[in-house]
């Protein structure tokens, strides 16, 4: 994480020092309290009716409006994402299945289309650097699909992050963003990682979650990765631009919103 440097689960592989070494974290639950998130199956296209010919054209359906409807799954299979949905089309990336942290990579799915073959295929938003990728995917290569019903707005300017259930706001919450030499990068990302930090004297106690999106600082342990967490321990600088890109939420906010989004809400930083 760009505070500190990246998440970790085992202190082995430890790439964040100040939560792994001594500082007692565990991986929080992905789902709501009392709402696990919904499964969705999204098996093979139905089959066209019979006064329907052959040469359809190609069915598309939207998955995610990021707003009030997001749709994310896991990967299953590490395969080449396209540019479009053929296999003739340009390499943009490939799945991997694991965060920088070995948790199990979250995506968010955008779109399906069916193409001409009946094959399935996912457009989907891809983590890493360079920032705002998108691509397309077999389904097949995805797990089961799950929904959320958050979004997270973060405005640098304003300093404040707004979050939204089903297009209510929640909260507005004051926040701590990267300072002008290091600023959080803007556009459209999303949850990937949940940490609780159980021990009081940790900076980022009492929750960080891990985003989509990368810092200016490519060369930070882990990749850069822009987190949302607790106060640094300089809850006096929230609001304002104090950080090397990541969001700093007072820590009475922090541990409000984090048991309640899921994995894959979507975060907009504006």
């Amino acid at each position: 994480m760009c505070a500190g440097a990246a998440f970790t689960q085992a202190p082995a592989a430890s790439a964040l020092a100040p939560i792994a070494h001594g500082a007692g974290i565990e991986a929080a639950p992905v789902a709501q309290p009392g709402a696990p998130p919904t499964t969705i199956a999204m098996g093979s296209p139905t089959a066209a009716a019979p006064q329907q010919p052959a040469t359809a054209t190609p069915a598309d359906v939207t998955l995610s409006n990021e707003h009030t409807l997001t749709t994310w799954a896991h990967p299953v299979e590490e395969i080449s994402i396209f540019a479009h949905p053929n296999t003739r089309s340009r390499r943009v990336a490939r799945l991997h299945l694991e965060t920088e942290d070995g948790f199990p990579e979250v995506y968010l799915l955008l779109s399906s289309h069916t193409d001409a073959g009946g094959q399935l295929w996912i457009r989907l938003r891809i983590p890493g650097r360079p920032n705002g990728r998108e691509g397309w995917v077999l389904r097949s290569a995805l797990g089961g699909f799950h929904v959320t019903h958050w979004l997270l707005v973060v405005n640098r300017a304003r300093a404040t992050l707004t979050a939204y259930y089903n297009g209510h706001v929640r909260i507005v919450a004051p926040v701590g963003v990267g300072k002008p030499s290091t600023p959080t990068p803007p556009g459209h990302f999303w949850i990937r990682e949940r940490f609780r930090i159980t021990q009081r004297s940790n900076p980022y106690w009492p929750y960080a979650l891990g985003t989509a999106d990368y810092s200016t600082l490519s060369e930070w342990p882990g990749g850069g990765v822009v987190g949302i967490h607790g106060d640094f321990g300089e809850p006096q600088l929230i609001p304002g631009h104090p950080s090397h890109g990541c969001v700093r939420m007072r820590d009475s906010d922090i541990a409000w919103l984090a048991p309640r989004v899921t994995l894959g809400t979507p975060v907009d930083i504006i």
